[in-house]
């Protein structure tokens, strides 16, 4: 191969392989709106994927999440605000499945004549309790347990430092943008949940792949979602939120991000199992999704009201595809039929006048 051809199928790898990493680097991630995951020193932890619901009946609020984790940390920190004292325990894996199967999307199919890109011959290819350290000053430990995998530490805090400083006492390096960021919810008396992703085994493989679910029941005249933790991310985060009340909810405002998209409205057809018994009191379903292309611009948690009516939302996806007859494109029938057509309207004359010829009477003469 000759040394210019080489070098420049080089360079088209070289180039091909930088693309597909800037795509990979670009990529959105999902909000961990509901709180901040720390990792041990030394290691890394990424939340693949984080789903949450909020379940509000007027008085009293449910947060059940669900993270997805990646990384090579055997252990980490998951802290939560919460506006007031909440009790923690673990909830069904199966509600997130329920979750995704009543608000999926209907798929219908739409059939097109003439072909499109991607027809032929357009085709390109293509719990028990644990024992409590003694706190630091302006941290109080109002509870402590232990859940599966999960060691939950229930915490009061008066300064953001003190907090920081008892996490850190655990052996947990945060951020320094961490303890500013907690300053809204030391200024209006919320409180923290602490949870500690520690398997009980020290040889214990990285925390990877989802994690048991957490629900946390607090009171709260108002339903809110955390999500003033997640400016801190430094890529594109895309929330994806499930609202459990006796009405179609909705987001305030846009709290710094994209306007916020009803994906799915109605009220909850189960009869039984995880998402019934949630959603006993609380009937109806909301979906919403948003982006978040500068986490930095997110102003504060999302606060969730009525919507104006209770009218029902649900996605359509539709599915073009090429219309056929007996197997074959109807159109490449349909072009076919008229060439044979017009060919025939051609050849009718010519035909006409051979068969007129071949009819003439032959006329003898005698002699």
């Amino acid at each position: 191969m000759p040394v210019p051809v080489l070098r420049a199928r080089t360079a088209a790898v070289v180039c091909a392989l930088l693309v597909l990493q800037l795509g990979t680097l670009l990529a959105p991630a999902h909000a961990c709106g509901c709180g901040a995951v720390v990792p041990e020193r030394g290691r890394v932890v990424a939340v693949a994927r984080e789903e949450s619901v909020v379940r509000w009946d007027g008085r009293e609020e449910q947060l059940v999440m669900s993270l997805t984790v990646s990384g090579d940390a055997g252990r980490a920190a998951w802290i939560v605000p919460v506006p007031h004292r909440a009790t923690v325990g673990l909830a069904d894996p199966a509600l997130f499945t329920r979750l995704v199967a009543a608000t999926a999307p209907v798929r219908r199919t739409r059939h097109h004549f003439w072909p499109r890109d991607d027809d032929w011959p357009l085709d390109t290819g293509g719990g028990h309790a644990v024992g409590a350290p003694p706190p630091l000053p302006g941290v109080g430990v109002t509870g402590r347990q232990r859940l599966g995998a999960f060691d939950v530490a229930r915490l009061t805090a008066t300064d953001p430092a003190a907090l920081t400083g008892w996490l850190d006492r655990h052996g947990f390096a945060l951020p320094p943008r961490l303890s500013q960021a907690l300053g809204p919810y030391v200024r209006h008396r919320w409180e923290y949940v602490a949870v500690r992703l520690a398997p009980r085994s020290a040889a214990a493989a990285p925390l990877r792949g989802t994690l048991d679910p957490l629900r946390l029941t607090f009171r709260s005249a108002r339903p809110v979602y955390p999500m003033r933790l997640s400016r801190l991310a430094r890529d594109p985060q895309s929330l994806g939120l499930y609202v459990l009340a006796a009405h179609r909810m909705e987001p305030a405002s846009a709290i710094g991000g994209e306007r916020p998209r009803t994906t799915f409205a109605g009220r909850v057809a189960d009869r039984s199992g995880p998402l019934a018994d949630l959603a006993r009191g609380t009937p109806y379903l909301t979906a919403v999704h948003q982006e978040f292309p500068s986490p930095a611009s997110i102003t504060g948690d999302h606060l969730l009201r009525r919507a104006a009516a209770d009218a029902p939302v649900r996605q359509v996806i539709y599915e073009d595809r090429l219309r056929t007859l007996a197997g074959l494109p109807a159109w490449l029938l349909t072009v076919a039929g008229a060439l044979l057509l017009a060919l025939a309207a051609t050849a009718a004359p010519t035909l006409r006048r051979g068969t007129d010829r071949g009819a003439e009477p032959s006329v003898s003469i005698a002699s």
